[in-house]
Parts: structure tokens; C-alpha cells; sequence
């Protein structure tokens, strides 16, 4: 549904994409993340045909966005950077205007127009000037837009930027929805939306691809992935980890002080199981611990390592 083959951009000697290349299949939600200047919204505006490629190629629906652009935005949904729109048109005028762009009219253009309204929750601002909408309705807007000609593609820059936590959750909930039989990028700083709503991440820095794989794939790699989390009192927390560390099969322990308390972190060789062992030591010793589990992992931690490795 969506390959990108090589794909740069150059803005005089700064190059902000450098040669990425992926696919996106239908059914698949991909969530594209990289720190602020790694070159996402570039990407992403390449694909919708907004900026020319300097090199490579990128297609949607098997249409180049550069030697086929009307068939390509034809099979594309698009939500930039922003949420740009007329700010003295309202909603509704605004929504009738790119339904008649989009070559829908009379019960077609009204029936998609409700359906997106419904499914965006903007109901009760339809005759509002958008320039005097909050920024989640300004959102919700383009999004709207994005959506109401049922596209086979989403690109998605930042649709929950501003929305309230009900909010965001009302357009996760769409996205699943709406995701069986469409393609969807979506570029977010929010990492928990990435694991909310995504199949698949990208993380992109000085505009290469460092990693592709599912998120539970990406949050394994943190370091603490199925490490033994428990809880002791900060006075006791060396002592605890000295002894628990000598434990068979672990290779870490480490604190992080919590006031009075402390986390004791016990991490093991790959695919030595320690959970029962360090459960039945710390038992045995006066340390008032509490038991945490296994670590799942982190994937802001591994965002960060990844990206900062990269500058």
C-alpha cells in the first residue's frame, strides 16, 4: 500500500531524509517516531506529494506520488504538521469544500461528511469559524478531513497533539476501528500512543532508519526487559543487591532510590529464568522487601538510546 524506496530530500547541504526505505502493508499501523529535526514531517510530506523528493521514490496504491500525483491523493488521507485549514470558513463549510475537492456531492458528500463528524466529535462546533476553535477541535477538524472520503492510506502527523485524554482516546479508538483495510502512518512524540494503537515502529534520526520491528519487539530491547523488580528500604538497598547478586544466573543488580525505599532491579543471562530464585532468597531476608515482578521494559528509554546513539 505504501513503499518508499530510497526516498531524500536535500535543503541545500543539509540532508533531512537520507534514502529510507520501508512499506507499509494494509492492515498495518505504523508509528514513526524520531526526536524534533530527525525528519519525519519531511518524509511524511514527500509521501503526500507536499515536497518533491530529491532522490529515490515513493509510491501509494502503486501509484508514484511524483509521476502520478492525482491518482496517488486520490488513494490518500492526509493530516500535516498543524492541522492547517481556512480559519474563517466553518467546520461544516470547510468539510463541504474538501468533500467537493475530493469529488463527493449531494448524499454521498453529506453522508461521509455525518460519518466523519460523528466519528471526530465535532457535532457541536459545526458552525463555528475554525479560527475560533481550541486547538483539539482544530485538530479533530483535519482530521475529519483526512478520513471523510475513506481513503486506502492515512498519513497522520501528531493527530492527538492538543487533545484532552478523553480526547485521545476517542481517536485511538477510531484509528483501530478504521485500521483493518487501510494503511496508516502515524508520526507521534506521545511513545505510549505508539504502543495504544501501532503493529509496527520506525524510529528515524538525522534522517536515516535506525529500527523497524513491532513495539513488545523494540520495548525487549531495553535493558531491563524481564529484569526482578523489588522494593527495600533505601538503608538496606546496597546490601541487597551485593547479596542478590551473587545469586546463579544474575549478571546486574542496580538501584533506583525512591525516598525511604528503594527499586532493586536484578537482571539475568539471556533466557536464565531468576524470578523464583531471587523471590525465595529475599524471603529469607530481613529487608521488609515487597515483590514487583518482572520489568517489562521501557520504550522511551529505548527511544533514547537508540536516537542518541545516532548523534
Amino acid at each position: 500500500m505504501i513503499v518508499l524506496n530510497e526516498l531524500s530530500k536535500r535543503f541545500g547541504i543539509i540532508r533531512a531524509v537520507d534514502r529510507v526505505s520501508f512499506t507499509v502493508n494494509r492492515g498495518e499501523v505504523l508509528g514513526f517516531l524520531g526526536p524534533n529535526g530527525a525528519g519525519k514531517s519531511t518524509t511524511m510530506k514527500m509521501l503526500a506529494g507536499f515536497l518533491t523528493p530529491s532522490g529515490g521514490s515513493a509510491s501509494i496504491c502503486g501509484h508514484d506520488v511524483v509521476a502520478q500525483p492525482i491518482q496517488a491523493k486520490q488513494r490518500l488521507g492526509y493530516l500535516p504538521e498543524g492541522a492547517p485549514a481556512y480559519p474563517d470558513m466553518t467546520a461544516r463549510g470547510f468539510l463541504m469544500f474538501i468533500a467537493g475537492v475530493r469529488g463527493l456531492s449531494g448524499r454521498e458528500a453529506t453522508q461521509r461528511i455525518g460519518w466523519a463528524v460523528e466519528r471526530t466529535q465535532l457535532t457541536r462546533v459545526l458552525d463555528q469559524p475554525i479560527d475560533t476553535l481550541s486547538k483539539g477541535f482544530k485538530r479533530r477538524v483535519g482530521l475529519a478531513q483526512a478520513i471523510l472520503h475513506d481513503p486506502d492510506v492515512l498519513i497522520l502527523d501528531e493527530p492527538t497533539d492538543g487533545l484532552d485524554p478523553n480526547q485521545k482516546h476517542e481517536v485511538r479508538g477510531l484509528i483501530r476501528d478504521i485500521a483493518g483495510d487501510k494503511a496508516i502512518i502515524i508520526s507521534t512524540h506521545i511513545l505510549e500512543e505508539v504502543e495504544a494503537v501501532c503493529s509496527r515502529a520506525i524510529v528515524i534520526a538525522r534522517g536515516r532508519v535506525l529500527a523497524d520491528d513491532t513495539p513488545d519487539a523494540l520495548v525487549a530491547q531495553d535493558p531491563d526487559h524481564g529484569a526482578v523488580c523489588l522494593t527495600v528500604d533505601a538503608a538496606v538497598a546496597e546490601t541487597a543487591i551485593q547479596a542478590l547478586a551473587t545469586l546463579p544466573g544474575v549478571i546486574a543488580a542496580r538501584i533506583e532510590p525512591r525516598g525511604p525505599r528503594a527499586l532493586v532491579l536484578v537482571r539475568s543471562e539471556p533466557g536464565v529464568p531468576i524470578v523464583d530464585a531471587v523471590r525465595e532468597f529475599a524471603t529469607g531476608q530481613p529487608w521488609d522487601s515487597a515483590d514487583h515482578g518482572t520489568v517489562r521494559g521501557r520504550l522511551d528509554q529505548v527511544f533514547r538510546t537508540i536516537t542518541t546513539d545516532a548523534a
